[in-house]
């Protein structure tokens, strides 16, 4: 799977459907709804996502907030607060835990979609500061089927954090070819998921 996998944390069936509607039409892959924080555990542990559209008013026995904080200390992904509420003290409850954006429903589709796109950016960025300098020659030595150039390049722009489409329209070719050097990406470091991809890289370059 080559796109970028979202999970949705939420425990209202029609606003999850209709986000998942949303992300699919502008070809974001669901990788799982979970209704509860049990169920999104278990998504975490056995199919880890991207980024993570988070609940913080969850009924179940963890609040979104709670959620988060496992995020943090054993996945390290990116995720976004969606909640009915703006006020101060729900703010003030959310900040330690570092998200990525915060919406308040019901919001726009292009606003969704919007602060994914600079989730996923800020996100990279944060991996981007802790990483030695990427090298084509110093990948390839790592890795026991080296990288084309097209791929490296692909490379290069998925660690910016940009989507298929970004990736399609600054390297000239269409959202499939991105999609076969994604592919080909995650067959040759791996992984499964561009999250992983991301840690698996800083884990080669540091052991150079």
């Amino acid at each position: 799977m080559s796109d970028i996998r979202v999970l949705i944390v939420e425990d209202e069936a029609l606003i999850a459907k209709d986000i998942q509607f949303i992300l699919e039409d502008a070809d974001y892959s669901v990788s799982a709804i979970a209704y509860n924080s049990k169920k999104a555990l278990e998504e975490l542990r056995n199919r880890t996502p991207d980024i993570v559209l988070l609940d913080i008013q969850l009924n179940s026995e963890l609040s979104g907030i709670q959620l988060a904080k496992i995020i943090n200390e054993q996945y390290q992904l990116p995720f976004i607060f969606i909640t009915s509420y703006a006020d101060r003290a729900t703010i003030e409850k959310v900040k330690s835990t570092n998200p990525m954006g915060y919406l308040v429903k019901p919001f726009e589709e292009r606003t969704l979609i919007t602060t994914i796109e600079i989730a996923l950016y800020n996100h990279a960025q944060l991996w981007a500061d802790q990483r030695p300098n990427l090298s084509f020659k110093l990948i390839n030595q790592k890795l026991s089927n080296p990288l084309t150039d097209r791929e490296f390049a692909t490379l290069q722009q998925l660690l910016q954090g940009k989507t298929n489409k970004q990736i399609a329209s600054d390297l000239y070719v269409s959202t499939n070819t991105v999609k076969t050097h994604l592919s080909n990406l995650f067959l040759k470091f791996d992984v499964s998921s561009r999250s992983m991809l991301f840690t698996r890289v800083n884990q080669l370059l540091r052991a150079s």
